[in-house]
């Protein structure tokens, strides 16, 4: 196996300047950089980053923990948190929650114990702090980990925007189906929600709101649907708008089995514009989120953690897709 010493050797320079180039250190000027790299790709060398880790006390890997790499949006917010990395040649090191807070502390201490450059959490719940202090940068995505510097999309600003473009189609009697209220995104985007349709309710065009609360998973879309349109056709609300993409497809599917048109009969939206939100049928208008730039900005975050807010809102696009549609009919209230 080649060492530090052969690269040395074949690039015919010291060992001292191949650690700089290892090291990434800019003192190193480019002709002799390119030599050393030449020499590396020559021999097929593959730097010790154990070593490496030992002598600077750190390794070229951010942790990341998510409540449940096994959802979509995690998974998609995962993939670009790891090309985003990549581009700073950093890898990462990921690790699941399972929505417990107890195990959440315990992965963050064992990614701790190794030494990252940081670490990105997405939070199981409104967790409170990790309990002990640390040098390693510690920023908290999407949901906020107490303590910790907060990148997240607007989710106020998007619940809004899903409001008045129901409410712009013509639909008065509307069901909202809540996330998990134990999260402050699944509480932001409820009562913003709620309190924009409240806004739009006057006494000549008044505005019927249900509310429905349910985990962040397709299987609880499923239920939570089937049972608010089990009803008459002249009592069932003409639009369902789902706190995530994964409620609103399962929604999709509760109507598809009890034969109710999507958008003829009813509208659907949801909220995160995961993959599978262009390829239902219909395809779903949903809020998309930033997820490139979510991942970018927190790890620009764990970079210079000196250098941005400590509270960073991203927004959000309305995205209008073949789920959504003027009702029927005029949508009065039958009283």
């Amino acid at each position: 196996m080649p060492t530090v010493k052969d690269v040395a050797k074949r690039a015919g320079v010291s060992v001292g300047t191949v650690s700089r180039v290892l090291s990434k250190n800019t003192t190193v000027k480019q002709p002799l950089k390119e030599r050393v790299l030449s020499a590396m790709n020559e021999l097929d060398y593959k730097p010790n980053l154990v070593a490496r880790a030992l002598r600077t006390n750190r390794i070229d890997v951010i942790g990341l923990v998510v409540p449940d790499i096994t959802n979509p949006f995690f998974a998609q917010l995962a993939k670009c948190i790891e090309t985003e990395a990549a581009l700073r040649d950093h890898s990462v090191m990921l690790a699941n929650s399972h929505d417990d807070e107890q195990t959440e502390r315990k992965q963050i201490s064992a990614l701790l114990d190794r030494a990252p450059r940081g670490i990105i959490v997405v939070a199981a719940a409104d967790s409170g702090t990790l309990g002990y202090e640390t040098n390693v940068p510690i920023v908290s995505l999407d949901r906020r980990y107490d303590g910790y510097p907060l990148v997240s999309t607007d989710h106020s600003h998007g619940s809004a925007a899903i409001a008045d473009h129901l409410h712009q189609l013509g639909h008065r009697r509307i069901a909202y189906i809540a996330g998990p209220q134990n999260t402050e995104v699944g509480r932001l985007r409820k009562d913003s929600f709620v309190t924009r349709m409240t806004q739009l309710n006057i006494k000549e065009d008044p505005v019927e709101l249900q509310i429905f609360e349910g985990q962040f998973d397709y299987g609880a879309g499923e239920d939570i649907g089937r049972t608010i349109l089990a009803g008459p056709d002249h009592k069932r609300p003409s639009a369902i708008a789902a706190a995530s993409d994964q409620l609103a497809i399962g929604v999709l599917r509760a109507a598809r089995d009890l034969k109710i048109d999507v958008p003829v009969d009813l509208s659907v939206t949801g909220f995160d514009d995961i993959s599978l939100a262009s390829l239902v049928v219909p395809r779903l208008t949903t809020i998309r989120q930033p997820f490139n730039k979510l991942a970018r900005t927190a790890l620009l975050r764990i970079f210079a953690p000196d250098s941005t807010a400590d509270e960073i809102e991203l927004e959000g696009e309305l995205i209008v897709r073949g789920s959504t549609a003027a009702p029927r009919q005029p949508d009065h209230l039958t009283l």
